[in-house]
């Protein structure tokens, strides 16, 4: 009989406990604004933090309070940009896609090295023992610091230097914040003739440390018709809102460092 006493005061503790969770569920419910659930289920959902606040749902909020762009979510692009803007009832130009590229060239064979590097394997270890192994203190390190915070698989290392895959890349500019050498840059889709160097070196100095270097001989230059490229601080820079993709900065370089982008 104690058995069944037992097992009766739990039934009644259980049912007791049942009816007080619901009402104070009912009480104390925090209300869900289901403008922030609707923006919410039209983001990326990788929480990577471009947008500038801590995650999806924080942004989520944001967005609902006017407080961020609807086209913030750089992942989930212009597709995410319109839903938002359709859900807050705003219009928003479409967003010019940008893809994230890696401003060197060099890799193992092309950049010199000044000696082998065993320690810490991370580009920010590395470039703080003795500014980093390769002769250029402005080349891609490769060890990795950015494939390990791109959350969508779309940088490896390959040959000694970081290569980013355009068909992966969501621009959400982690990559950008973590090289600590600052050489991987947002650029337009669009740009396809894009100068792979992000030496401040002089030629002389270029030449000694890196095959494919710009050497700031400003021969692209004089080639462009639309004043899209000009030297300055002795590196080639192109403006993207005037590069016509035309390619002939790219035929008339003497080291290759202006390269088409398929």
């Amino acid at each position: 009989m104690s058995i069944v006493y037992a097992i009766l005061v739990m039934c009644i503790l259980g049912a007791v406990f049942g009816v007080a969770l619901s009402f104070a569920d009912k009480k104390f419910a925090v209300p869900v604004d289901e403008k922030v659930q609707r923006i919410r289920e039209n983001v990326s959902g990788a929480n990577c933090g471009a947008c500038g606040y801590p995650g999806c749902d924080g942004f989520a909020e944001a967005v609902a309070k006017g407080e961020a762009p609807v086209n913030g979510c750089t992942p989930g692009g212009e597709k995410s940009a319109k839903a938002l803007a359709e859900i807050m009832g705003v219009s928003v130009e479409a967003c010019a896609l940008e893809v994230a590229r890696v401003r060197c060239l060099g890799e193992k064979g092309v950049a010199k090295e000044r000696f082998t590097y065993s320690g810490i394997q991370t580009c920010r270890a590395a470039m703080a023992f003795a500014g980093g192994p390769k002769e250029c203190q402005y080349a891609c390190l490769g060890l990795g610091d950015c494939e390990r915070v791109c959350a969508f698989d779309a940088i490896k290392m390959v040959n000694g230097i970081a290569k980013i895959d355009p068909e992966k890349c969501t621009a959400c500019g982690m990559c950008v914040k973590e090289c600590p050498r600052s050489i991987i840059a947002l650029l337009p889709v669009s740009s396809k003739v894009t100068v792979l160097c992000s030496s401040l070196n002089n030629a002389k100095t270029t030449k000694l440390s890196c095959s494919r270097g710009c050497i700031g001989c400003k021969r692209c230059e004089k080639a462009c018709e639309f004043d899209a490229i000009h030297v300055v601080n002795g590196l080639a820079k192109i403006d993207p809102s005037k590069c016509t993709n035309c390619k002939a900065c790219v035929e008339v370089c003497p080291v290759n460092c202006i390269v088409v982008e398929e």
